[in-house]
């Protein structure tokens, strides 16, 4: 396999990090001292894909993808686990997965380990009494928490931003919902691919004369979880400043409005209803996916001048000065007419010669790869965007994870640890917090913990 050629070469990092059997309280671990800009952060993180019941489930997926990020950038992040059952997505294997974990292991899958890295876990139950003291008293110790809970669902539990405030005057509650805190749909469930469709991308996405498709992984989770990340860092500057916390909203929803950027501005400025481009461009052309004789070939032209460097590319210096491309409008105006050379031209070369011949050119282009190609790509390795890490859930004792893509000079993030088992750190974080071994093992029982 391409990984594991790239690990046998050196090209990704393997992360020195040795789990060790839990050993009641007297086990510690180096959250704390976690390197990065975030170092010294603590994060409760309530996130989750969990249905508690129909009326009151989690609706949203990224808020964990959030945190992981907090969690790479040096915070130590806390994810609270319901006992015995823990997050959804621990259940979410791909087919043949099975075959990646242990015999028996229930609580592992990649999609689980692709967004709770770094973090530990803490089982409890919010429905027992004790276990909202237990919450308050993370609470006190911690910067932020983090929720996707229905709008509402935490002060029916008594542990809404008020009852944080109560514990921790400056604390940041930053929530994800599917529609937001407020509005007629705030109570409603909401999940990527439905935001995706009524907030506009479906709409746009997919061939022209084809049914509306979604992308291939789920963007508008992916980005409201990036949105909170940063709103959640602005808070933190803002408290730096003024000393005091604030709530922090938002929903997939309103990402997915917000990312219909220059599509959004031609409806609300001249009224021109968006359609269907595969891979065009509305208002840009060439800029599109050609057939090769083997492949597909992507380039843009986003200028004359680059549309004139396309042609000599392409040995069709004649089509520079034709009046049906000699400027981008025009070319928009007679885009099939266009496209149909093109096709005819890139249709003629392998991908690889076509690769070779754009090389140097300063042009924008690039093969559609395969997960293949992606991860054995030379700038994939030059860029550190592949890790291993111990993982003694998996039978190979190890797991490969993707990189971080912001670098740092100096305060660098950090991959320390493999996504924890559930209620792997239950003992530690409640000792930290004063109890006892015997208070933990009376929570237990109680199925408090």
């Amino acid at each position: 396999m391409a990984i594991e050629r790239l690990m046998r070469l050196g090209h990704a990092r393997t992360v020195a990090h040795q789990f060790r059997p839990r050993r009641h309280h007297q086990q510690h671990f180096a959250y704390s001292s976690a390197s990065g800009p975030l170092s010294g952060i603590r994060v409760v993180d309530l996130s989750r894909v969990l249905a508690m019941t129909a009326a009151t489930s989690d609706v949203v997926l990224k808020g964990p993808f959030c945190t992981q990020i907090l969690a790479d950038y040096g915070a130590d992040v806390i994810k609270i686990e319901q006992p015995l059952i823990g997050d959804d997505t621990r259940q979410w294997r791909t087919r043949g997965e099975d075959d990646m974990w242990q015999t028996g292991d229930a609580q592992s899958s990649a999609y689980f380990a692709t967004i709770n890295r770094n973090k530990r876990s803490l089982t409890l139950n919010l429905k027992r009494p004790e276990a909202r003291d237990i919450l308050l008293g993370l609470i006190r110790r911690a910067d932020v928490v983090v929720d996707n809970f229905v709008p509402g669902k935490l002060d029916q539990l008594r542990i809404g931003f008020e009852d944080m405030k109560s514990v921790k005057p400056d604390i940041i509650h930053a929530s994800i919902s599917g529609y937001g805190a407020t509005g007629p749909y705030s109570k409603r469930a909401g999940y990527d691919v439905i935001a995706a469709a009524e907030a506009g991308l479906l709409h746009i996405t997919g061939e022209p004369n084809g049914r509306p498709m979604k992308p291939g992984v789920g963007l508008t989770d992916m980005c409201t979880g990036l949105y909170l990340h940063g709103a959640i860092l602005a808070a933190l500057r803002a408290r730096d400043v003024t000393g005091q916390g604030q709530q922090v909203d938002t929903s997939l929803f309103e990402t997915q409005v917000s990312l219909l950027a220059n599509v959004a501005m031609s409806w609300l400025n001249v009224g021109q209803e968006a359609q269907r481009w595969g891979t065009a461009h509305p208002s840009i052309v060439p800029y599109d996916c050609f057939k090769t004789a083997d492949a597909y070939f992507v380039v843009g032209a986003v200028n004359d001048r680059q549309f004139a460097s396309l042609c000599r590319l392409l040995d069709l210096e004649d089509l520079v000065k034709d009046k049906r491309f000699v400027d981008n409008g025009s070319r928009v105006k007679n885009r099939q007419i266009l496209g149909d050379i093109l096709d005819a031209t890139f249709s003629e070369r392998n991908t690889a010669d076509w690769m070779a011949r754009f090389e140097g050119s300063g042009m924008p282009y690039g093969p559609i790869n395969t997960m293949e190609k992606v991860f054995s790509h030379p700038q994939t390795i030059a860029r550190d965007m592949v890790h291993t890490v111990v993982d003694e859930s998996a039978r190979s004792g190890k797991l490969h994870v993707l990189g971080i893509p912001v670098k740092f000079s100096k305060d660098k993030p950090s991959i320390r640890s493999r996504a924890p088992r559930l209620g792997e750190h239950t003992e530690a974080v409640l000792t930290e917090i004063g109890f006892t071994q015997d208070d933990i093992v009376r929570l237990a029982k109680d199925g408090v913990v």
